[in-house]
């Protein structure tokens, strides 16, 4: 049976970086998968001249990995690019949410709430606060994912700590993953950089070796509520 998913994410290729290898699955099993985009990306590190082009050109990369892995059109909610925290939660709150009830995703993935980065961050207290337990609501499962260069580089603690307990199989789907990373060139780095092909290709066999297999994205189940058992 098919199911509605939603991916939720602060910037374009974090999708990709998070969960592609995921939504290539979900959509294989015949899943509806949905991407929202809560910020630019790019409008905090370019000169205002130009990064109307380049907000426009992350777009489409953001557009053109969708179509290689398959899934619906993604939407832009434009928040500011990492400044997030300009906006109160409320405010990001209510753009999410009005868009998670028409989409009505059965599975919501997104941030882990400790990331480094702000829009992270937020993107996951937004997610968690919109889909807050309600009777009769159609989200029964939330997960959360690693993101390199962003997921476990803030402070070390226990309560930072991204600690996967999900895992799915992507050793069939790696080659798509990683083609639809190549949409976004321009933000990856060279190896050993956490951020490059080779080491997002690292991440996947890490994780896979770990549970006994080839190549996995790992995530942190953030809910789960079971109907009719």
């Amino acid at each position: 049976m098919s199911r509605t998913t939603l991916i939720i994410v602060a910037h374009p290729d974090d999708e990709v970086l998070g969960c592609g290898g995921t939504m290539a699955m979900h959509v294989n099993k015949g899943d509806e998968v949905h991407v929202i985009f809560m910020a630019d990306g790019v409008s905090s590190r370019r000169n205002k001249k130009i990064f109307i082009d380049e907000i426009n050109k992350r777009k489409q990369s953001a557009i053109e990995s969708c179509l290689i892995l398959g899934v619906q059109k993604p939407q832009f909610l434009g928040l500011p690019d990492n400044q997030m925290d300009k906006c109160t939660i409320l405010e990001i709150t209510q753009k999410l949410e009005n868009l998670i009830n028409k989409i009505k995703p059965e599975v919501i993935y997104t941030h882990h709430s400790k990331d480094l980065n702000i829009d992270h961050q937020l993107t996951h207290q937004a997610v968690m606060t919109a889909c807050r337990p309600q009777p009769n609501s159609f989200v029964s499962e939330i997960y959360s994912f690693e993101i390199p260069s962003s997921t476990g580089w803030g402070s070390v603690s226990i309560e930072n700590t991204f600690t996967p307990n999900t895992f799915v199989d992507i050793t069939k789907v790696l080659e798509k993953k990683m083609n639809a990373l190549l949409c976004y060139k321009d933000e990856l780095r060279d190896f050993p950089h956490f951020r490059s092909s080779k080491g997002v290709e690292v991440l996947a066999i890490y994780r896979g070796v770990s549970v006994g297999l080839e190549c996995a994205e790992a995530f942190q189940l953030e809910r789960k509520v079971s109907r009719n058992v």
